[in-house]
Protein backbone atom coordinates (compact mmCIF):
# COMPACT_ATOMS: atom_id res chain seq x y z
CA UNK A 1 0.00 0.00 0.00
CA UNK A 2 2.92 2.01 0.82
CA UNK A 3 4.43 1.98 -2.11
CA UNK A 4 1.28 2.25 -4.42
CA UNK A 5 0.88 5.64 -2.87
CA UNK A 6 4.62 6.73 -3.15
CA UNK A 7 3.97 5.90 -6.74
CA UNK A 8 1.26 7.98 -7.05
CA UNK A 9 3.10 10.58 -5.14
CA UNK A 10 6.06 10.67 -7.40
CA UNK A 11 3.77 10.85 -10.39
CA UNK A 12 1.69 13.65 -9.40
CA UNK A 13 5.05 15.36 -8.26
CA UNK A 14 6.59 14.77 -11.76
CA UNK A 15 3.40 15.68 -13.72
CA UNK A 16 3.62 18.99 -11.60
CA UNK A 17 7.29 19.62 -12.70
CA UNK A 18 6.72 18.69 -15.91
CA UNK A 19 3.65 21.53 -16.52
CA UNK A 20 5.91 23.74 -14.44
CA UNK A 21 8.71 23.90 -16.63
CA UNK A 22 6.83 23.30 -19.80
CA UNK A 23 4.16 25.30 -20.17
CA UNK A 24 3.35 25.00 -23.21
CA UNK A 25 2.99 21.81 -23.81
CA UNK A 26 -1.17 22.45 -22.30
CA UNK A 27 -1.66 24.45 -25.40
CA UNK A 28 -1.91 23.71 -29.47
CA UNK A 29 0.39 25.79 -31.93
CA UNK A 30 -1.58 28.58 -32.00
CA UNK A 31 -2.14 29.07 -28.27
CA UNK A 32 1.21 28.49 -27.45
CA UNK A 33 2.32 31.47 -29.92
CA UNK A 34 -0.50 33.62 -27.81
CA UNK A 35 1.24 32.80 -24.53
CA UNK A 36 4.84 33.69 -25.83
CA UNK A 37 3.54 37.06 -27.03
CA UNK A 38 2.12 37.94 -23.62
CA UNK A 39 4.83 36.46 -21.73
CA UNK A 40 7.34 38.55 -23.70
CA UNK A 41 5.07 41.52 -24.70
CA UNK A 42 5.47 40.54 -28.29
CA UNK A 43 2.30 42.87 -30.05
CA UNK A 44 0.71 41.71 -33.45
CA UNK A 45 -0.56 39.27 -35.28
CA UNK A 46 0.84 39.79 -38.54
CA UNK A 47 1.24 36.50 -40.09
CA UNK A 48 5.09 36.78 -40.99
CA UNK A 49 5.34 37.24 -37.12
CA UNK A 50 3.74 34.63 -35.84
CA UNK A 51 6.07 32.37 -38.63
CA UNK A 52 8.95 33.63 -36.62
CA UNK A 53 7.65 33.15 -33.31
CA UNK A 54 7.15 29.48 -34.40
CA UNK A 55 10.18 29.26 -35.65
CA UNK A 56 11.71 30.21 -32.32
CA UNK A 57 9.59 27.79 -30.22
CA UNK A 58 10.53 24.99 -32.65
CA UNK A 59 14.06 25.66 -32.56
CA UNK A 60 14.83 26.32 -28.89
CA UNK A 61 14.83 23.27 -27.55
CA UNK A 62 18.13 22.22 -30.16
CA UNK A 63 21.32 22.83 -29.93
CA UNK A 64 21.10 24.27 -33.36
CA UNK A 65 22.65 27.86 -33.82
CA UNK A 66 20.14 30.54 -34.88
CA UNK A 67 20.94 33.70 -36.54
CA UNK A 68 17.86 35.89 -36.38
CA UNK A 69 18.09 38.54 -39.34
CA UNK A 70 15.94 41.87 -39.73
CA UNK A 71 16.00 45.40 -39.84
CA UNK A 72 17.15 47.88 -36.77
CA UNK A 73 14.26 48.44 -34.36
CA UNK A 74 12.25 45.22 -35.50
CA UNK A 75 13.17 43.28 -31.84
CA UNK A 76 15.62 40.76 -32.28
CA UNK A 77 16.51 40.54 -28.90
CA UNK A 78 13.04 39.47 -27.80
CA UNK A 79 13.55 36.52 -29.81
CA UNK A 80 16.99 35.75 -28.63
CA UNK A 81 15.08 35.59 -25.28
CA UNK A 82 12.31 33.41 -26.47
CA UNK A 83 15.06 31.00 -27.61
CA UNK A 84 16.84 31.13 -24.06
CA UNK A 85 13.30 30.55 -22.33
CA UNK A 86 12.26 27.79 -23.82
CA UNK A 87 15.54 25.82 -24.04
CA UNK A 88 17.78 23.32 -21.54
CA UNK A 89 19.84 26.61 -21.17
CA UNK A 90 17.55 28.56 -19.71
CA UNK A 91 19.05 28.15 -16.13
CA UNK A 92 22.13 29.59 -16.67
CA UNK A 93 22.28 33.16 -17.23
CA UNK A 94 21.36 34.94 -20.23
CA UNK A 95 23.49 38.38 -21.79
CA UNK A 96 23.05 40.25 -24.46
CA UNK A 97 26.01 41.86 -26.43
CA UNK A 98 26.21 44.59 -29.43
CA UNK A 99 29.34 43.69 -31.42
CA UNK A 100 29.48 46.75 -32.99
CA UNK A 101 29.57 48.69 -29.69
CA UNK A 102 32.92 47.27 -28.39
CA UNK A 103 36.15 48.54 -29.62
CA UNK A 104 37.94 46.30 -31.50
CA UNK A 105 40.86 46.03 -29.24
CA UNK A 106 39.11 45.17 -26.77
CA UNK A 107 36.54 42.90 -27.59
CA UNK A 108 39.06 39.44 -27.52
CA UNK A 109 39.09 39.91 -23.78
CA UNK A 110 35.64 41.45 -23.66
CA UNK A 111 34.16 37.50 -25.07
CA UNK A 112 36.80 35.11 -23.59
CA UNK A 113 38.45 36.98 -20.45
CA UNK A 114 42.11 37.74 -20.04
CA UNK A 115 45.06 37.05 -17.34
CA UNK A 116 46.56 39.53 -15.51
CA UNK A 117 49.28 41.27 -17.09
CA UNK A 118 48.53 40.40 -20.24
CA UNK A 119 48.16 44.25 -21.91
CA UNK A 120 48.55 47.67 -20.60
CA UNK A 121 46.03 48.47 -18.01
CA UNK A 122 45.04 44.37 -17.47
CA UNK A 123 45.60 45.02 -13.24
CA UNK A 124 43.77 41.82 -12.60
CA UNK A 125 42.09 38.44 -14.04
CA UNK A 126 38.87 38.58 -15.43
CA UNK A 127 36.23 36.53 -17.00
CA UNK A 128 34.48 36.99 -20.23
CA UNK A 129 31.17 36.60 -21.34
CA UNK A 130 31.33 32.69 -22.37
CA UNK A 131 32.86 31.63 -19.10
CA UNK A 132 30.17 34.08 -17.27
CA UNK A 133 27.07 32.51 -19.23
CA UNK A 134 28.65 29.07 -19.27
CA UNK A 135 25.35 26.72 -19.29
CA UNK A 136 23.40 29.84 -20.52
CA UNK A 137 23.01 32.07 -23.53
CA UNK A 138 24.93 34.49 -25.15
CA UNK A 139 23.47 36.91 -27.74
CA UNK A 140 25.74 38.52 -29.91
CA UNK A 141 23.60 41.18 -31.53
CA UNK A 142 25.33 43.14 -35.21
CA UNK A 143 27.59 40.12 -35.84
CA UNK A 144 28.51 41.64 -39.04
CA UNK A 145 30.28 43.80 -37.15
CA UNK A 146 32.47 41.75 -35.45
CA UNK A 147 36.30 41.93 -36.69
CA UNK A 148 38.26 38.65 -38.21
CA UNK A 149 40.42 37.75 -36.09
CA UNK A 150 37.42 37.67 -32.87
CA UNK A 151 35.34 35.28 -35.22
CA UNK A 152 37.87 32.52 -35.97
CA UNK A 153 38.06 32.38 -32.57
CA UNK A 154 34.06 32.02 -32.49
CA UNK A 155 34.26 29.46 -34.69
CA UNK A 156 36.39 27.38 -32.17
CA UNK A 157 33.90 28.05 -29.30
CA UNK A 158 30.71 26.81 -31.63
CA UNK A 159 32.40 23.68 -33.31
CA UNK A 160 34.55 22.92 -30.20
CA UNK A 161 33.50 24.38 -27.08
CA UNK A 162 37.05 25.31 -26.41
CA UNK A 163 38.61 29.11 -26.19
CA UNK A 164 42.07 30.40 -24.81
CA UNK A 165 42.01 33.70 -22.29
CA UNK A 166 44.14 36.85 -23.91
CA UNK A 167 47.30 36.38 -22.44
CA UNK A 168 46.86 32.85 -21.44
CA UNK A 169 47.41 29.34 -23.30
CA UNK A 170 45.78 27.04 -20.94
CA UNK A 171 42.44 26.39 -22.92
CA UNK A 172 38.98 26.87 -21.55
CA UNK A 173 35.68 25.17 -21.85
CA UNK A 174 32.37 26.36 -22.12
CA UNK A 175 28.65 25.09 -23.12
CA UNK A 176 26.82 28.07 -24.10
CA UNK A 177 23.72 28.26 -26.54
CA UNK A 178 24.74 31.41 -29.07
CA UNK A 179 22.22 33.12 -30.63
CA UNK A 180 23.19 35.54 -33.24
CA UNK A 181 21.45 38.76 -34.92
CA UNK A 182 22.62 41.11 -37.73
CA UNK A 183 20.58 43.98 -39.86
CA UNK A 184 22.98 43.38 -42.64
CA UNK A 185 23.75 41.05 -45.68
CA UNK A 186 26.47 38.93 -44.54
CA UNK A 187 26.62 37.13 -47.83
CA UNK A 188 27.38 40.69 -49.29
CA UNK A 189 29.53 40.67 -46.49
CA UNK A 190 31.24 37.74 -47.37
CA UNK A 191 31.85 38.80 -50.82
CA UNK A 192 33.72 42.03 -49.35
CA UNK A 193 35.89 39.91 -47.27
CA UNK A 194 34.68 40.97 -43.83
CA UNK A 195 33.21 38.35 -43.01
CA UNK A 196 34.07 34.26 -42.85
CA UNK A 197 32.07 32.11 -45.01
CA UNK A 198 32.71 28.95 -42.49
CA UNK A 199 31.23 31.25 -40.15
CA UNK A 200 28.06 32.57 -41.53
CA UNK A 201 27.20 28.79 -42.59
CA UNK A 202 28.21 27.31 -38.52
CA UNK A 203 25.80 30.23 -37.62
CA UNK A 204 22.69 30.32 -40.12
CA UNK A 205 22.29 26.40 -39.30
CA UNK A 206 18.10 28.03 -38.48
CA UNK A 207 17.31 31.30 -39.82
CA UNK A 208 14.70 33.58 -38.38
CA UNK A 209 13.58 36.79 -40.42
CA UNK A 210 12.07 39.22 -38.41
CA UNK A 211 9.30 41.19 -40.60
CA UNK A 212 9.94 44.95 -40.97
CA UNK A 213 6.98 47.34 -39.62
CA UNK A 214 6.04 48.34 -43.33
CA UNK A 215 5.08 44.67 -43.90
CA UNK A 216 2.90 43.77 -40.76
CA UNK A 217 -0.29 45.76 -41.77
CA UNK A 218 -2.50 46.19 -38.83
CA UNK A 219 0.08 45.54 -36.43
CA UNK A 220 1.14 48.87 -36.63
CA UNK A 221 -2.27 50.90 -34.85
CA UNK A 222 -2.21 47.99 -32.39
CA UNK A 223 1.06 49.27 -31.21
CA UNK A 224 0.21 52.69 -31.53
CA UNK A 225 -2.35 51.80 -29.25
CA UNK A 226 0.11 50.06 -26.36
CA UNK A 227 2.27 52.79 -26.73
CA UNK A 228 -0.22 55.40 -26.46
CA UNK A 229 -1.54 53.37 -23.26
CA UNK A 230 2.07 53.28 -21.63
CA UNK A 231 2.64 57.03 -22.53
CA UNK A 232 -0.82 57.80 -20.95
CA UNK A 233 -0.12 56.08 -17.81
CA UNK A 234 4.08 57.10 -17.74
CA UNK A 235 2.91 60.79 -17.95
CA UNK A 236 -0.62 60.62 -16.16
CA UNK A 237 -2.52 61.84 -18.66
CA UNK A 238 -5.52 60.37 -21.44
CA UNK A 239 -3.82 57.76 -24.01
CA UNK A 240 -3.90 59.35 -27.78
CA UNK A 241 -6.67 58.62 -30.25
CA UNK A 242 -6.53 58.60 -33.87
CA UNK A 243 -8.38 60.00 -36.96
CA UNK A 244 -9.35 57.32 -39.56
CA UNK A 245 -7.53 59.35 -41.97
CA UNK A 246 -4.75 59.45 -39.54
CA UNK A 247 -4.81 55.34 -39.09
CA UNK A 248 -4.78 55.25 -43.21
CA UNK A 249 -1.53 57.67 -43.06
CA UNK A 250 -0.04 55.02 -40.45
CA UNK A 251 -0.89 52.56 -42.44
CA UNK A 252 0.58 53.30 -45.44
CA UNK A 253 4.09 54.81 -43.91
CA UNK A 254 7.36 52.75 -44.36
CA UNK A 255 8.53 53.45 -41.07
CA UNK A 256 12.57 53.19 -41.83
CA UNK A 257 12.56 53.24 -38.11
CA UNK A 258 10.62 50.45 -37.29
CA UNK A 259 9.11 49.68 -33.92
CA UNK A 260 11.99 51.87 -32.11
CA UNK A 261 10.64 54.88 -34.22
CA UNK A 262 7.23 54.46 -34.16
CA UNK A 263 8.23 54.48 -29.99
CA UNK A 264 9.53 57.58 -30.04
CA UNK A 265 6.59 59.24 -32.50
CA UNK A 266 3.94 58.05 -30.02
CA UNK A 267 5.91 59.57 -26.91
CA UNK A 268 7.00 63.07 -28.78
CA UNK A 269 3.06 63.09 -29.99
CA UNK A 270 2.39 62.67 -25.76
CA UNK A 271 4.61 64.97 -24.89
CA UNK A 272 3.69 67.72 -27.10
CA UNK A 273 0.12 67.54 -28.37
CA UNK A 274 -2.42 69.34 -26.50
CA UNK A 275 -5.20 67.23 -28.76
CA UNK A 276 -5.23 64.00 -27.75
CA UNK A 277 -7.44 63.08 -30.88
CA UNK A 278 -4.36 62.92 -33.92
CA UNK A 279 -5.07 64.14 -36.99
CA UNK A 280 -3.32 63.43 -40.39
CA UNK A 281 -1.79 67.43 -40.19
CA UNK A 282 -0.71 66.89 -36.58
CA UNK A 283 1.00 63.40 -37.49
CA UNK A 284 2.93 64.37 -40.33
CA UNK A 285 4.47 66.89 -37.93
CA UNK A 286 6.01 63.96 -37.03
CA UNK A 287 7.04 62.05 -39.89
CA UNK A 288 10.68 62.85 -41.28
CA UNK A 289 10.27 65.19 -44.20
CA UNK A 290 11.76 63.39 -46.62
CA UNK A 291 9.36 60.47 -47.49
CA UNK A 292 6.57 61.79 -45.28
CA UNK A 293 7.83 58.33 -46.81
CA UNK A 294 4.34 57.40 -47.23
CA UNK A 295 4.22 54.45 -49.45
CA UNK A 296 1.90 55.19 -52.40
CA UNK A 297 -1.85 53.78 -53.28
CA UNK A 298 -0.25 52.05 -55.84
CA UNK A 299 2.02 50.14 -53.42
CA UNK A 300 -1.16 49.22 -50.82
CA UNK A 301 -2.82 48.21 -54.25
CA UNK A 302 -0.34 45.47 -54.59
CA UNK A 303 -0.17 44.57 -51.30
CA UNK A 304 -3.56 44.00 -51.08
CA UNK A 305 -3.67 42.13 -54.25
CA UNK A 306 -1.45 39.77 -52.99
CA UNK A 307 1.25 40.87 -54.92
CA UNK A 308 3.93 40.66 -52.59
CA UNK A 309 6.85 40.55 -55.04
CA UNK A 310 5.94 43.97 -56.92
CA UNK A 311 5.38 45.52 -52.96
CA UNK A 312 8.83 44.45 -51.93
CA UNK A 313 10.72 45.98 -55.25
CA UNK A 314 8.83 49.23 -54.47
CA UNK A 315 10.32 49.13 -50.64
CA UNK A 316 13.58 48.28 -51.87
CA UNK A 317 12.95 51.91 -54.62
CA UNK A 318 12.02 53.27 -51.45
CA UNK A 319 14.84 52.44 -49.12
CA UNK A 320 17.27 53.52 -52.09
CA UNK A 321 15.34 56.97 -52.63
CA UNK A 322 16.18 57.41 -48.79
CA UNK A 323 19.82 56.69 -49.15
CA UNK A 324 19.78 59.12 -52.26
CA UNK A 325 18.93 62.10 -49.72
CA UNK A 326 21.06 61.04 -46.91
CA UNK A 327 24.06 61.09 -49.51
CA UNK A 328 23.27 64.14 -51.62
CA UNK A 329 24.08 65.98 -48.01
CA UNK A 330 27.39 65.10 -47.97
CA UNK A 331 28.90 67.45 -50.98
CA UNK A 332 32.85 67.20 -51.80
CA UNK A 333 34.84 70.05 -52.53
CA UNK A 334 34.43 70.86 -56.29
CA UNK A 335 38.17 70.82 -56.85
CA UNK A 336 38.31 67.21 -55.62
CA UNK A 337 38.33 64.25 -58.37
CA UNK A 338 35.49 61.96 -57.15
CA UNK A 339 36.82 59.44 -55.32
CA UNK A 340 35.47 55.96 -53.45
CA UNK A 341 34.97 56.94 -49.68
CA UNK A 342 33.80 54.23 -47.12
CA UNK A 343 30.31 54.34 -46.86
CA UNK A 344 29.87 57.25 -49.08
CA UNK A 345 29.25 58.42 -52.79
CA UNK A 346 30.59 61.28 -54.53
CA UNK A 347 28.00 64.01 -55.08
CA UNK A 348 26.25 63.64 -58.46
CA UNK A 349 27.79 66.78 -60.00
CA UNK A 350 31.25 65.69 -59.63
CA UNK A 351 30.64 62.84 -61.76
CA UNK A 352 31.16 63.19 -65.92
CA UNK A 353 27.75 64.10 -68.06
CA UNK A 354 27.39 60.32 -69.06
CA UNK A 355 27.48 59.23 -65.63
CA UNK A 356 24.61 61.28 -64.46
CA UNK A 357 21.10 60.24 -63.78
CA UNK A 358 19.43 61.26 -67.22
CA UNK A 359 21.72 58.67 -68.63
CA UNK A 360 19.70 55.67 -68.02
CA UNK A 361 22.46 53.05 -68.69
CA UNK A 362 24.96 53.29 -66.38
CA UNK A 363 23.37 52.67 -62.38
CA UNK A 364 24.22 56.09 -60.08
CA UNK A 365 23.34 54.39 -57.39
CA UNK A 366 26.53 51.22 -57.54
CA UNK A 367 28.67 51.30 -54.96
CA UNK A 368 31.23 49.77 -56.37
CA UNK A 369 31.84 52.78 -58.68
CA UNK A 370 35.42 52.67 -59.57
CA UNK A 371 37.79 55.65 -59.16
CA UNK A 372 39.35 54.04 -62.18
CA UNK A 373 36.76 54.02 -64.42
CA UNK A 374 35.83 58.07 -63.82
CA UNK A 375 39.23 58.91 -64.82
CA UNK A 376 39.06 57.04 -67.86
CA UNK A 377 35.90 59.18 -68.90
CA UNK A 378 37.52 62.28 -67.70
CA UNK A 379 38.88 64.59 -71.11
CA UNK A 380 42.95 64.16 -71.66
CA UNK A 381 44.36 66.84 -68.46
CA UNK A 382 46.33 69.62 -70.60
CA UNK A 383 49.70 71.42 -69.71
CA UNK A 384 47.60 73.83 -68.21
CA UNK A 385 45.10 71.86 -65.96
CA UNK A 386 47.07 68.65 -64.86
CA UNK A 387 44.45 65.94 -63.64
CA UNK A 388 44.92 65.91 -59.61
CA UNK A 389 45.28 62.13 -58.47
CA UNK A 390 44.04 62.32 -54.74
CA UNK A 391 44.18 58.42 -52.91
CA UNK A 392 41.21 56.93 -51.68
CA UNK A 393 43.60 56.96 -47.72
CA UNK A 394 44.16 60.43 -48.47
CA UNK A 395 40.44 61.52 -48.37
CA UNK A 396 40.11 59.40 -45.56
CA UNK A 397 42.43 60.94 -43.54
CA UNK A 398 40.95 64.59 -44.37
CA UNK A 399 37.52 63.76 -43.46
CA UNK A 400 38.64 61.65 -40.68
CA UNK A 401 40.84 64.58 -39.31
CA UNK A 402 37.98 67.36 -40.23
CA UNK A 403 35.36 65.15 -38.27
CA UNK A 404 37.31 64.76 -34.72
CA UNK A 405 38.28 68.95 -35.24
CA UNK A 406 34.59 69.74 -35.55
CA UNK A 407 33.68 67.54 -32.43
CA UNK A 408 37.03 68.43 -30.30
CA UNK A 409 38.26 64.98 -30.44
CA UNK A 410 34.91 63.40 -29.28
CA UNK A 411 34.89 59.73 -31.37
CA UNK A 412 31.33 58.47 -30.84
CA UNK A 413 30.41 62.27 -32.30
CA UNK A 414 32.61 62.24 -35.19
CA UNK A 415 31.91 58.66 -35.89
CA UNK A 416 28.44 59.92 -36.52
CA UNK A 417 29.44 62.51 -38.18
CA UNK A 418 30.98 60.12 -40.49
CA UNK A 419 28.19 58.07 -40.79
CA UNK A 420 30.35 54.39 -39.37
CA UNK A 421 30.51 52.55 -36.47
CA UNK A 422 32.53 54.15 -33.32
CA UNK A 423 35.09 50.70 -34.21
CA UNK A 424 35.34 51.56 -37.56
CA UNK A 425 36.44 55.10 -36.98
CA UNK A 426 38.88 53.55 -34.04
CA UNK A 427 40.25 50.78 -36.58
CA UNK A 428 40.59 53.96 -39.06
CA UNK A 429 42.28 56.08 -36.43
CA UNK A 430 44.95 53.53 -35.88
CA UNK A 431 45.62 53.04 -40.06
CA UNK A 432 46.22 56.26 -40.58
CA UNK A 433 48.23 56.93 -37.24
CA UNK A 434 46.60 60.03 -36.20
CA UNK A 435 45.95 59.03 -32.37
CA UNK A 436 48.03 61.58 -30.91
CA UNK A 437 46.10 64.02 -33.49
CA UNK A 438 42.97 63.17 -31.87
CA UNK A 439 44.35 63.18 -28.84
CA UNK A 440 45.49 66.84 -28.92
CA UNK A 441 42.02 67.80 -29.73
CA UNK A 442 40.75 66.75 -26.74
CA UNK A 443 42.82 68.62 -24.75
Amino acid sequence: MYMSVLKTAMRLLFLVHFVKHYPLCRYTMKESIEVIKQRFHIIGNASLLNRAIEVAMQVASTDLSVLITGESGTGKESFSKIIHALSPYRRGNFIAINCGAIPEGTIDSELFGHEKGSFTGALESRKGYFEETNEGTIFLDEIGEMPLATQTKLLRVLEYGEYVKVGSSRVEKTKVRVVTATHVNLLYAIKEGTFREDLYYRLNTVPITIPPLRERGADVILLFHKFASDFAAKYRMKPLALTPAAKELFLTYAFPGNIRQLKNIVEQMALLEKEIVITPEVLEKYLPSEAKYALPVLYKKWMHNGSTEKAFIYGMLLDLKREVAELKELILDPSVSPVKQQGYMPHVEHFPAEYKQENLDVPLLDREYSLKTVEDKQPPATAQEPIKKLSIEAQEQVLIRKSLQKNHGNRKHAADDLGISERTLYRKIKQYEIEAYSYKLKK
